[in-house]
This record gives structure tokens, sequence and C-alpha cells, in this order.
């Protein structure tokens, strides 16, 4: 019975008693403990990449997604009453784990959704990696302090690594260590 349990615990995160309560007790359950985490389908494309959009001056195109897919990373939407708010991808191999990408709809921004799917993805690679690596650009001050808050640490820079309106912008690595 348990591995059924993890097995479904793979594709959703949910937890009903809390919706319960929210009913019950109104006051008792914040909005974001009620947001469902799953597992990205292709049929989310469309607002996943309303969403990229919105946040980046050069968005992934459906085909990175897609590839996405076909790689095995781990791809999840965070959602509220069926609707995407933000989504996450995370590859494991090797020992590590590369954030590649959250983003969360700019209406949503602010709420602690960003940092609960960076949660999750924690919690995900914990059984698989000994080190979280990500890139987040020098321009983005809101989520280098999330990532440190959350433990990460600047290991080095990456010339060059994102496009930008002039150029190219470098990006700051920074890694979590898990062990």
């Amino acid at each position: 019975m348990r591995g059924f349990v993890d097995k479904i615990k793979n594709f959703v995160v949910y937890d009903a008693d809390r919706e319960f309560y929210a009913k019950i007790f109104p006051d008792s359950v914040s909005r974001k403990d009620l947001m469902r985490l799953r597992r990205m389908t292709a049929s989310d494309l469309q607002e996943v990449l309303e969403i990229e959009k919105k946040n980046y001056q050069f968005p992934w195109e459906e085909d990175i997604f897609r590839d996405c897919f076909r790689a095995g990373y781990h791809c999840w939407v965070c959602e509220e009453s069926d609707k995407v708010l933000a989504y996450s991808i995370i590859s494991i191999g090797a020992g590590e784990a590369h954030v590649l990408n959250i983003s969360v709809d700019p209406k949503e921004q602010k709420q602690g959704i960003g940092r609960k799917m960076l949660e999750h993805l924690i919690e995900i690679a914990r059984d698989q990696a000994e080190i979280v690596f990500l890139e987040v650009r020098p321009s983005n001050p809101v989520a280098i302090a999330l990532y440190q808050n959350m433990g990460f640490n600047e290991i080095g820079i990456r010339k060059g690594y994102y496009p930008a309106e002039n150029g190219r912008e470098d990006a700051i690595m920074l890694a979590l260590h898990l062990v």
C-alpha cells in the first residue's frame, strides 16, 4: 500500500484535510496551503507559456518544455481552482540536481508560491542528489533573496549566460548541499 501512495505523491501533492478545515474554519488554513502541486502535462503548456511570456523578455518556446518532458525532468505546476499559477522544472542525475526554471504568474508573485515550489523541488532532489544547482540573473534581486534565504550559496559566475536586450547577461551560480 505504501508504494501505491508514494506513486500517487509523484503526481499530486495535495492535502484534502486542509481543504476540509478551510471550509469549516476558514482562518485556519492559508491560501498557499490550499494550492495544489502536481506534475505538469502537455495540456498545461498553454497556461505555462503564458506565464513564461509574461515573466521573460526571452521566453522558452514550447519545444523546450516538450524536450523537458522527453528527457524525464521533473516538471510541476502549482494550481488553484484548476488555474495554473506557477511552474517549475528540475533535472536530477549523477547525484546532482539542477533547477532549470521556476516561474510564478506576475499577478501571483510575492505570496510564497515560488518558495513553495522551490521547497518541493528540494524535497524531490533530497532522495536522489547531494547538491542542487541553479542560475539566476543578477538583475533579479527578489529571486536571489529567496534562494539565499533557502540556504543556497554563490559558487561562481557564468559569463554571458542569459540573452539580454543589449547582448548577454551573466548568471550567478548558486548551490545548496543536501547532505
